[in-house]
């Protein structure tokens, strides 16, 4: 586990070195959430509680997207460009006979990169937000560490949904496609455009029901307080089995992709 600790704080070290694009980062999503925000004071003027939210809670929303918006990497921008050009010109075959997992290693990096992100992108544009708007800001302690649980569980819910889509180059001859898909979903199912709440029907019971509500949905509630005790657990429960259900799944795909290889490389 010591390998992966060392792995994990090299990716945290490696983003934390380009400065100029972390501050750009923070200037866009700052940005971003001015525009978005107005945009919901004018929905929320017409529709006062909508989706369940009053006012402040639904800009409290708007800046936690963007906070979390590269932390799970919603648009991607994380490892899977890096390891589908490894699988496209081979060099993922010397990563595959290291002493080392293939997964566990990715996921290592991609867990200090969301910790840099968190905090180099995350906590600005947040600050920024509660002293422009009036927002909903827990009065508990345990309700930041709840939060910060939930978008743990979040980022492995991300990179398992990544892992996956990175692997699909090993059957096909450019993994860009299933990338775009996998980028438009979790832009929309995660509920980065608008809440999940507000989806009508049978579309937004199956959208709180897919993976990518892990990623912003489920930890934004937990933030503003909408699950407590089992409740709670409930939304913890729900994020952790994508996880290990995405997780088990990358690794199944490796297996088949480590066999076919060894049988190519022999």
């Amino acid at each position: 586990m010591r390998l992966y600790a060392v792995v994990a704080a090299g990716g945290f070290r490696r983003y934390a070195t380009y400065r100029v694009a972390t501050v750009a980062g923070m200037f866009t999503n700052t940005v971003f959430g001015f525009i978005m925000a107005y945009t919901y004071i004018a929905l929320w003027d017409e529709r006062p509680h909508l989706g369940g939210y009053d006012m402040s809670q639904a800009l409290t929303y708007v800046w936690l997207g963007q906070a979390l918006l590269m932390t799970c990497a919603m648009m991607g921008g994380g490892f899977e460009d890096e390891l589908m050009e490894r699988i496209r010109t081979g060099d993922i075959a010397v990563d595959l006979y290291r002493p080392a997992d293939l997964q566990l290693w990715w996921l290592a990096g991609d867990l200090g990169r969301a910790a840099f992100h968190l905090l180099g992108r995350g906590i600005v544009p947040m600050v920024l937000g509660a002293l422009a708007f009036d927002l909903a800001l827990p009065g508990s302690p345990w309700t930041w560490v709840a939060f910060l649980v939930s978008v743990a569980l979040g980022v492995m819910v991300s990179f398992g949904v990544r892992f996956l889509v990175a692997l699909s180059a090993f059957w096909l001859m450019d993994g860009a496609g299933a990338m775009q898909i996998a980028w438009l979903a979790g832009l929309f199912f995660s509920g980065m455009l608008l809440p999940l709440n507000l989806f009508p029907g049978v579309l937004g019971d199956v959208a709180r029901a897919l993976p990518w509500s892990s990623l912003l949905q489920v930890p934004a509630d937990v933030f503003l307080g909408r699950y407590a005790g089992w409740d709670l657990a409930g939304a913890y429960a729900f994020q952790a089995g994508w996880a290990v259900a995405l997780l088990l799944a990358g690794r199944l795909l490796q297996s088949v992709a480590t066999r076919r290889v060894v049988v190519q490389g022999g």
